[in-house]
């Protein structure tokens, strides 16, 4: 499992549609690294990855991935499409 930390956004605009890449955590070893959103999707849909981000009151939600094409990840919460990713800090 990892973390979700940070995101970047395309110039051009502002919703997951356009996160480019992300950085992460692992909580278990400590490493860390950046990812493209394909390879975030990949690693989520056809490697069994977890990947989550802690919201502010402290819950885990998982990323999921938006099956569209392209594909892009989104946090998903309760049977419900979030805007956790949309809430961390960009790089």
């Amino acid at each position: 499992m990892v973390y979700v930390t940070h995101i970047r956004l395309s110039a051009s605009g502002s919703r997951h549609e356009h996160i480019t890449n992300v950085k992460w955590r692992n909580p278990n070893t400590g490493e860390t690294g950046e990812s493209t959103r394909a390879a975030m999707v990949d690693w989520i849909k056809n490697q069994g990855g977890d990947a989550r981000v802690r919201d502010a009151a402290g819950h885990d939600v998982r990323v999921g991935v938006v099956n569209v094409n392209p594909p892009y990840i989104r946090t998903y919460a309760d049977d419900v499409w979030t805007d956790n990713l949309l809430a961390l800090p960009r790089f």
